[in-house]
């Protein structure tokens, strides 16, 4: 058997038995795999999956013990290339990230600018998506790194870093009546209007229901949308009243009013979760301290080796140097 033929195989199960799609993501093509694949049960003496007419169907359980192994091993493989970079100061590479469309579109373009500026040779493979698919991303070794946002307690991951605390704000149209509003917003404003907003907010133990659950407000979900554009787009066509982050909110949207909504939700965090046994290159050690400004490079480095749990201060959004926060400066 071969690396190749592994990495096939764990490829072909994290794209969900599609083998074209496994294919596609391997520079491979779909008769190529398949002919791995066959060689490597050939020599196991057994089937890795069920088959039927269309394609593959299951993993069989031969194939799901041989996964147990295949995983730590191709994560050794991968470490040793790491290692063999970093150690030839190599400033080529792949950096793939697993983060929400927030962070994807508001938060991270400037601080992957200058990543380009330093390591011109790394290519960044960007996957939005929900914070359930970047953290799946980051369990199976799709992703180095996943940057997701929470409104209580850290997220469940090897490792988590806070980035920063952020706030809400509520958008809504220029001529709408909250807008006049002479004092600052109250939750009892929004009870009988249409709200937008992130997908999050679907499950009821969310942390903005249950802001409202504990006002004794029932809030009406108008729509949800996986991102900030979105829901300004819709706020825009008078289908409600938008809630987001504040990240969110830039100087092209001179068309909607921003509220405050400090203190009427909870405080969140931007996460960001690293696997322990993942051996970063150098280039992506130096994009993660270049999104924590707070932490110095010696102590990041030796809390991401010791695996250590950060306990240090957490800046709020509002108070990091404005080129980290605004698109205008790398543009």
């Amino acid at each position: 058997m071969t690396l190749t033929q592994l990495r096939y195989f764990a490829a072909i199960v994290d794209a969900g038995l599609n083998i074209t799609v496994a294919a596609k993501r391997m520079h491979g093509t779909q008769s190529g795999v398949s002919k791995q694949i066959k060689q490597l049960e050939d020599e196991l003496g057994f089937r890795l999956f069920t088959r039927q007419a269309r394609g593959l169907s299951a993993l069989t359980p031969e194939g799901e013990r041989v996964l147990e192994h295949v995983r730590p091993l191709l994560n050794h493989a991968r470490n040793i290339r790491a290692l063999s970079a970093n150690l030839r100061n190599a400033a080529d590479g792949e950096l793939h990230i697993a983060t929400t469309h927030t962070q994807a579109r508001h938060v991270l373009p400037a601080a992957l600018a200058r990543l380009k500026q330093s390591f011109p040779a790394v290519t960044v493979h960007l996957s939005p998506g929900n914070n359930s698919e970047s953290q799946a991303r980051l369990r199976s070794g799709e992703s180095d790194l996943a940057i997701i946002s929470t409104g209580a307690q850290a997220p469940d991951a090897d490792m988590a870093l806070p980035l920063y605390r952020w706030e809400r704000v509520v958008v809504v149209p220029a001529r709408h009546r909250l807008a006049q509003l002479p004092r600052p917003l109250q939750l009892n404003d929004l009870a009988h209007l249409p709200l937008i907003s992130y997908e999050s907010s679907r499950d009821s133990d969310s942390s903005l229901r249950r802001a409202f659950r504990q006002a004794g407000i029932d809030p009406i979900i108008a729509m949800t949308a996986p991102d900030a554009d979105l829901i300004k787009t819709y706020v825009r066509a008078g289908q409600g009243i938008g809630i987001l982050a504040e990240m969110a909110v830039g100087e092209l949207d001179e068309d909607l009013v921003t509220l405050a909504a400090d203190g009427l939700f909870p405080t969140c965090t931007a996460w960001l979760l690293l696997r322990r046994d993942r051996l970063l290159r150098d280039y992506a050690l130096a994009f993660i301290n270049d999104l924590l400004p707070h932490l110095h490079s010696a102590d990041l480095r030796y809390v991401i080796e010791e695996a250590l749990e950060y306990s240090g201060p957490i800046p709020h959004w509002r108070d990091l140097p404005a080129p980290r926060r605004l698109l205008s400066a790398v543009s």
